[in-house]
This record gives C-alpha cells, sequence and structure tokens, in this order.
C-alpha cells in the first residue's frame, strides 16, 4: 500500500504559509485570492489541530499509514485559517482539499463557505450532540466530528486516601470536592495539596467557562452575573483558600503533579499525561465533579470540513471515512492525545495515563446531568478579551478580594461590548439566540 506522501515534493508548512500572504498580497493587484503551493504534493489538508512542530510530525506519519493516497497536511493558526477559507472561497479559487478544525473554527463557516457533508458516512457511535453541533442550528451537516479532547482531574492515592467518607471519586459534588481538599490539607501538615492552572499560560479561564459556572449556573455568558453566579464565586474562594498558593504559577498541571507540589490537580488531558510517570498504579484520573445544576464539562470537539470548491472532493471524503475508523481514532489518541468520538474498545496496550484518562472523559461526558460546554465561537481575534474577562474576574475576586457583584458587573461591561461589535450568539451551554447578552 503506498503511503500518504507528506513530505518530499509536497509542499511544506513554510511554502504554504508563505504562499498564504503572498497569494493575499497578490490579490490586492490582481483581484484574486490564492493559495500558493508547490511541487505536486497532492490535497492540501489545511488545519488548526496540532501546530507545535513535534505534534504536527506525529500526526504526518499517523496519516500516512492511515490513508493511501497524497495528502499534504498544513497547520495554520485559526484567525488567518478563517481568512483564507473566506477569502478563497469567496473568490471562486478554493486551493484546499480538506479543513481541519475546531467546532469553533468550522461553525462560523457553516453554509456559506463549507459543502454540506451530510452524505459522507460518519463512524458509528458519535454522540448525538456532537451530531447536532456539525449541523450549525441547520439541518445540514457541515463538518464530520472527528476527534475530542477534554479536561479531568487526576489525582494521587495519598490524597485519595483522604476522601469524604462514603465519597465516590467518579461521582463527586463540589461540596465533597472542597471537604476532600480540606481533608487532604490537615492531613499534609496544613499545606494544601491542590493544584490548579493558574500560571501565565494555565487554562484557569476554562475552568471557569466549563467547569463551575454551567456546574453552578447552566450557563456562561447569559448566567454570568446571576445570584447563582455569585455562590459559584463564593464557593472558589473558599476552595482556593485549600489550594497550594504556588498555582499561580502552573501553566501544566502535570509538572507540579510528577514532582510533588500538588496531589491532586484539574487540567487539560494533554496537560495531565505524563503526571502519573513510572507510577501509574498510585494515580486515578477522575470526571469533574457536580454542582447544583450538574456536571459542566468542556469539550474540544474536532471536525472534518470539506471548503466549496474543493480541489478534490472525492478524495477528501475518503480522508474523512479513514479517519472514522474505530482503529484510526485509536491511532490518533496514541500520536496525538485526543479521545475518539466513535464507538471504539480502548486497548490494554494503550500508556497506562491515557487508558486512565479516556476511562474519565467517558465517564464525565456519559453522565446523566453532564452539562456540555463549548470552546467560544465566532470571536475571532476577539477571544483574548473574553478570555481576559474571565481571568481578570479570577485574579480581582479570588487572588485580591474584590467585592464578587461589582466585579462581575465591570466585566460584564467588557464582555457585552464584544457581543455588541460582533453581534454573534451565545455557544454551548448557553441557549442560542440570535444575539448573546450578558446577564
Amino acid at each position: 500500500m503506498r503511503a500518504a506522501r507528506l513530505t518530499g515534493s509536497g509542499p511544506t508548512r513554510r511554502t504554504v504559509l508563505r504562499g498564504v500572504f503572498l497569494a493575499g498580497a497578490a490579490s490586492m493587484a490582481a483581484g484574486c485570492v490564492g493559495f500558493a503551493t508547490t511541487g505536486g504534493g497532492g490535497m492540501v489538508f489545511l488545519s488548526t489541530q496540532f501546530r507545535p512542530v513535534a505534534e504536527a510530525e506525529r500526526f504526518r506519519t499517523f496519516l500516512a499509514n492511515t490513508f493511501p493516497g497524497s495528502v499534504s497536511y498544513v497547520t495554520i493558526e485559526e484567525g488567518p485559517f478563517a481568512s483564507q477559507v473566506q477569502s478563497q472561497v469567496g473568490a471562486g479559487r478554493t486551493q484546499v482539499g480538506l479543513l481541519g478544525g475546531s467546532h469553533s473554527d468550522l461553525a462560523p463557516l457553516a453554509g456559506k463557505y463549507l459543502e454540506d457533508v451530510s452524505g459522507v458516512p460518519a463512524g458509528q457511535g458519535i454522540p448525538e450532540e456532537f451530531l447536532a453541533l456539525a449541523k450549525a442550528g441547520t439541518p445540514q451537516s457541515w463538518y464530520v466530528p472527528w476527534a475530542q479532547a477534554s479536561f479531568v482531574l487526576a489525582a494521587h492515592e495519598d490524597a485519595l486516601a483522604h476522601l469524604p467518607s462514603g465519597a465516590d471519586p467518579d461521582t463527586l459534588t463540589y461540596d465533597q470536592f472542597l471537604d476532600w481538599a480540606i481533608a487532604a490539607r490537615r492531613a499534609n501538615g496544613n499545606q494544601p495539596v491542590l493544584g490548579l492552572p493558574c500560571g501565565p499560560k494555565g487554562l484557569i479561564h476554562r475552568f471557569l467557562q466549563g467547569y463551575l459556572l454551567p456546574s453552578f449556573t447552566g450557563g456562561q455568558i447569559t448566567t454570568f452575573r446571576s445570584p447563582e453566579a455569585i455562590t459559584a464565586w463564593q464557593y472558589l474562594k473558599e476552595l482556593w483558600a485549600n489550594t497550594t498558593p504556588s498555582s499561580t504559577t502552573y501553566d501544566f498541571m502535570q509538572e507540579p503533579l510528577r514532582a510533588g507540589a500538588a496531589k491532586i490537580g484539574w487540567d487539560h488531558v494533554a496537560r495531565l499525561v505524563s503526571a502519573p510517570g513510572d507510577e501509574p498504579r498510585r494515580w486515578r484520573m477522575l470526571p469533574a465533579p457536580r454542582g447544583p445544576r450538574g456536571l459542566g464539562y468542556m469539550a474540544v470537539v474536532l471536525g472534518l470540513a470539506i471548503p466549496k470548491g474543493s480541489t478534490d472532493r472525492r478524495q477528501a471524503e475518503q480522508v474523512i471515512r479513514a479517519l472514522s475508523t474505530p482503529q484510526a481514532q485509536i491511532g490518533l489518541l496514541r500520536s496525538n492525545g485526543f479521545f475518539p468520538v466513535v464507538d471504539a474498545q480502548i486497548p490494554a496496550d494503550l500508556p497506562p495515563a491515557l487508558q486512565m484518562e479516556a476511562g474519565a472523559v467517558q465517564r464525565q461526558r456519559d453522565a446523566p446531568d453532564s452539562i456540555l460546554s463549548l470552546l467560544p465561537v465566532g470571536l475571532g481575534t476577539r477571544e483574548g478579551e473574553v478570555t481576559k474577562a474571565f481571568k481578570d474576574s479570577f485574579q480581582a475576586i479570588v487572588l485580591d478580594g474584590a467585592d464578587i457583584r461589582s466585579t462581575l458587573d465591570s466585566q460584564a461591561r467588557v464582555l457585552q461590548k464584544v457581543f455588541d461589535d460582533l453581534k454573534v450568539p451565545c455557544w454551548a451551554p448557553d441557549p442560542p439566540a440570535e444575539r448573546c447578552e450578558v446577564a
């Protein structure tokens, strides 16, 4: 079987992205938008995923072993991704065959810039909520769900010994989680063992957006200033009092967990995978806790889409089918740490940390009271302002002791300005509406 040709005569990321900017400049003079490549590398698969060099190379190797065709996998950041697809399709000069990205990348392109893929066979067992997301509020499917990632808890056995009496670590409430953090601190000479990723590159804002606030309020933006949100922030202040202060330096929780500086931690699965080190039997990966409204969790849902005017729709569909088999989905888990969306048996020879994470992700998703949250959709370059509003709220309320109500009122104005400017709807878990309103 001939392997997918991903290097050599095909376009490299540098040549393709150089072509992006050269084509953009040329379009101003020539009235067209292009996407320049070099050589005969076959269909271009343009993706926002696996951008770091090592991740991209692992994926290229995996793709070469999965699909027997000529494909050039090219990575690009989210902003240029959207503008390239829009400009190429708008000019009628699409030079890409297949697109890969998160729901947040693809949903804003639905209809006008993407082909209807309702007739493309998807894998078996894709969750209904993921299939609904791919429709972007329409009857048609605009992408095929491809893979998923999430955020879970990691806990060392030393900390597990201090769980509240009768508590099941797989079905914790936030009250039990707090009691656990308190008991573990007291057993550790009054030194907290819970860590959170609150460093400069940490993902604490995802904890707020996808876990804490949905679990307490049922929403994120539309409940931002609600009485339930105030309760959530009061809870977080109590939790922080039992969290190691060094958390403000933690970007990737696997590092302090592996070093023993923390015994309990929450983070993205990719940032926890090395926490167990060479002692996996002493660790557990657990679903997030649940609050008064349910178990809020954030899913990073990846999809595969075909741009209008694709250079090779037939081959694009073949790649989608190849990447949707259980074997390929397990292969992606091995190579790049994203979990299957189809029914796929997790093999026994998978590294223990990945096995534990896979179980925790599934239990979290399948919980009867789960509340799905998504990454922000449709914000483009303004997403950073939304992220900053959540991080600034955390800094003011939790670290600096500011008044909760006045802080939320102030940050709500920041958020509303973004939504007023962009005129975009909210995303899950907030209800669909023509315009997103902060409340």
